[in-house]
């Protein structure tokens, strides 16, 4: 009978799974922050054809990049499942269907080879990235401001434990990873972020913009964020460059051949080709847009250190650091920017952030989410379900029926009466 118990003197292993929303992942980790596969199949190309995520589409492609991942992962490993001590799994929040793919698989490993099962909430494993990744000098200390930004959430957080988070401040509207893919969009580019980082930090010259073109940032002075207006006006600068110089079309067709498809979806093609000014006029406008999204951020983080401030004086305590976790915390001139806003409101005040490869959507953080649970012989039953919509601050509340030790007290069979 395997036992938490009897393992959790040497090292511990964890497989883990992510398909939260469009990214299947798997990994395998141990308890000494040994990162044995991290295994991350992507779907940007079907993304592109759809102008972002399309729930059915994702789902689809997880059912058949799942297994791959897993393969891929205990093989360079060099592992078995049969090897690993115990198997979680993101259980929320996200998109309820994709979700769904990695706790079937999850469930059903963990039940064929009597392992421990421990589903994890997604935003918590992103705020823990960094005592993982980063060099032991640098894992950060509690209390520490966080700021964990995605295209599903934009969240400042005062971290006191792995478990405990006090929302500070969250997005009104838009989140600002989605605001950063509709915004390549509206500007011709591929619907994600990093192609907009991408466009914005080519050193092609920039051309100048016309009088007048600029942004507003929304709730100045508020512990709340807002992205929808600012996309907004992104949208209304780019038709009116468009007109200033001679218009953009796109060409849009059927999608053929594909699983599913009596769903009507159009392909977005290329663009029509634009005039060089044309083109630096829109790289202009991109880089103000970037910038102006960043400084929303920079302005509030400014707010919320003040908050700690207030919070934690009559305590003797302050925040040790700013971490920063999530697929847009791998933008490079976010962290400089972030930087400069720390010099100015905490000089001293260390920035921790994940290697960019390590911000985005991946399996290995949920392990490690994980891993303090298992080393302490918790676990989840096998009835444990998916939560879509989950806060941050629920975490410590305890639910009945969903955790213990391992391994379950097998039930009774019960009686049946039969009548002929």
């Amino acid at each position: 009978m395997h036992s938490v118990a009897r393992v959790a003197r040497r090292t511990f292993t964890v497989l883990a799974f992510e398909s939260s929303a469009d990214d299947s992942c798997a990994a395998l980790v141990t308890s000494s922050r040994k990162i044995l596969a991290n295994v991350v199949i992507k779907q940007d190309k079907l993304n592109a054809s759809f102008g972002g995520i399309h729930p059915y589409i994702a789902l689809d492609q997880h059912q058949s990049n799942l297994p791959v991942a897993l393969r891929t992962a205990l093989n360079e490993a060099k592992l078995s499942v049969s090897d690993v001590d115990g198997i979680a799994f993101t259980r929320g929040p996200g998109m309820g269907g994709c979700l769904s793919v990695s706790m079937n698989a999850a469930k059903a490993l963990a039940a064929a080879h009597n392992k421990p099962l421990i589903g994890v909430h997604h935003m918590q494993a992103h705020a823990l990235t960094p005592f993982l990744t980063l060099p032991e000098d640098q894992v950060p200390q509690f209390p520490f401001l966080t700021l964990l930004i995605s295209g599903g959430h934009t969240l400042l957080l005062l971290a006191k434990s792995q478990t405990n988070f006090k929302i500070i401040a969250t997005a009104a509207d838009e989140n600002i990873g989605r605001a950063l893919d509709k915004g390549a969009r509206a500007l011709g580019l591929p619907p994600t972020g990093a192609a907009l980082e991408t466009f914005c930090a080519s050193e092609e010259p920039s051309q100048p913009l016309p009088t007048g073109f600029s942004f507003v940032l929304p709730m100045p002075r508020q512990l709340s964020f807002s992205y929808a207006g600012i996309r907004s006006q992104l949208q209304r600068h780019v038709h009116l460059l468009n007109e200033h110089y001679g218009g953009q079309t796109a060409a849009w067709s059927g999608l053929p051949h594909f699983p599913g498809d009596a769903i009507p979806a159009p392909i977005p093609q290329h663009h029509e080709h634009v005039g060089n000014e044309h083109r630096e006029a829109l790289r202009s406008l991109a880089r103000l847009y970037q910038r102006a999204a960043f400084q929303h951020l920079c302005e509030k983080v400014g707010l919320a250190l003040r908050w700690c401030r207030e919070q934690l004086e009559p305590s003797n305590e302050r925040v040790q650091a700013l971490v920063v976790s999530g697929g847009v915390a791998s933008n490079l001139l976010l962290r400089t920017m972030l930087q400069d806003e720390l010099d100015k409101h905490e000089p001293g005040l260390p920035l921790r952030c994940p290697p960019p490869a390590m911000c985005t959507d991946n399996a290995a953080m949920i392990a490690w989410a994980s891993m303090h649970r298992f080393i302490a012989g918790d676990r989840d039953d096998f009835s444990i379900k998916l939560r879509p919509t989950w806060s941050l601050d629920e975490l410590e509340i305890p639910e009945q029926g969903t955790q213990g030790t391992w391994p379950p007290t097998q039930p009774k069979p019960s009686k049946l009466s039969i009548t002929k």
